[in-house]
């Protein structure tokens, strides 16, 4: 149910001030992205551990609905309501290791990942959190509240401060 309640914060999220467009919403490749996100968590909510090999039988919908949508959101990274993506088109990779916050902004491009090698720790982002075009989140970190990832920034360190920019490569505090 709380996977629902998101989606509909999702959904409002996409369609910021203008509600008209809830009648081209379907045409969207972003809320297909999303609608793919939540459908398979809520089936992975549902199913625990078990739900590896129920997955098997339903991959070919989500590989279908990855390739329309260009976006590819681990069942298992557990995402807040609100999660707008701005130009799928240029990608969207989230690690299954995810534990993000309300209203992230993907500019598109992006990727939040862990680095091979490292230990099973997660990545944290916090709410109202926005990646520019093409920045990229390298973890295991945890990253605060309101943060802006400037466009083609890579976030390799932990910020736990808030209302920062992150800039440059690698991503520091704006000065």
């Amino acid at each position: 149910m709380a996977q629902f309640n998101f989606f509909l914060k999702d959904i409002e999220s996409i369609l910021g001030r203008n509600k008209l467009r809830v009648l081209i919403i379907f045409f969207n490749r972003a809320f297909w992205g999303i609608f793919s996100y939540r459908f398979d968590r809520s089936l992975f909510l549902i199913f625990g551990s078990f739900y590896s090999y129920i997955r098997i039988f339903l991959s070919p919908l989500f590989y279908i609905l990855q390739v329309i949508s260009n976006c590819d959101i681990h069942y298992k990274a557990d995402i807040k309501g609100g999660i707008n993506i701005h130009h799928p088109a240029l990608g969207i990779v989230i690690s299954g290791r995810s534990i993000i916050g309300e209203k992230l902004t993907l500019t598109g491009g992006n990727t939040i990942g862990i680095a091979s090698g490292l230990p099973q720790e997660n990545i944290i982002i916090g709410n109202n959190c926005n990646f520019g075009a093409n920045s990229c989140l390298i973890g295991p970190l945890e990253i605060g509240n309101s943060i802006k990832i400037a466009a083609m920034a890579c976030v390799v360190k932990s910020c736990y401060k808030n209302h920062l920019v992150l800039i440059g490569v690698p991503a520091k505090p704006k000065n």
